[in-house]
């Protein structure tokens, strides 16, 4: 028969409420463990990953010989499951009311979903090869996104926060490419910009004039 909550150990009594928020929240990747430091066995397990239970050895090691400057709290340090997933681990002592250690829970994260989706990521973020330019020698609107959104990677600002002189270097860019030689380019590259029209062709007297080139 299992334990009855007046027979539970009065220090999982005590935690097992906080153990419990922590394996429900991150569940089912954490394994929650509160052990005995008197005896040197677990007291009670939330998510196991392995077949150890209540009662099981701890094999904690002598709690005096640690650094006393961490203050009870060490980690995240890394562990081994025998499958060859990694775990992030804290530790933490909880002492009772005369400073003793009265218990010490740890909390093991299995790290698989985190190296998984980082694995994810990384490969979206893998060096592309360089474009088949004669795919786009035709495709003036795809040349302008191309030239704009090059020039606001490289100056680190959103579109709306150019100024008037990182337009005009847009613009001189997107000339040296013929693109305003395309009649329909002029509104597409107004809106690109974020500009009226009637700014964009402000600008592109402006950069035209002889004055521009001196």
């Amino acid at each position: 028969m299992g334990k009855t909550e007046e027979d539970r150990d009065p220090r999982v009594r005590m935690w097992a409420p906080v153990c419990q928020a922590i394996a429900l929240l991150l569940g089912p990747y954490a394994e929650v463990v509160l052990h005995d430091p008197q005896t040197d066995r677990v007291l009670e397990i939330w998510n196991p990953m392995t077949s150890r239970g209540p009662g099981d050895p701890s094999l904690l090691g002598e709690l005096d010989e640690l650094d006393p400057s961490a203050r009870d709290v060490f980690g995240p340090y890394e562990k081994l499951l025998a499958d060859g997933r990694r775990l992030s681990s804290v530790s933490a002592i909880l002492r009772d009311e005369l400073d003793r250690p009265s218990a010490v829970l740890c909390v093991n994260l299995d790290r698989t979903p985190l190296e998984q989706a980082a694995a994810v990521l990384s490969a979206f973020g893998a060096p592309t090869v360089p474009r088949p330019e004669p795919l786009f020698e035709q495709d003036w609107n795809e040349r302008i996104q191309h030239i704009i959104g090059a020039y606001v990677r490289e100056c680190g600002r959103p579109v709306e926060r150019l100024t008037r002189q990182d337009r005009l270097t847009v613009l001189a860019r997107l000339d040296e490419a013929r693109v305003f030689a395309v009649r329909r380019a002029t509104p597409v590259v107004a809106g690109a910009l974020r500009v009226s029209r009637s700014t964009l062709y402000g600008l592109l007297a402006e950069l035209r004039a002889p004055s521009a080139k001196d």
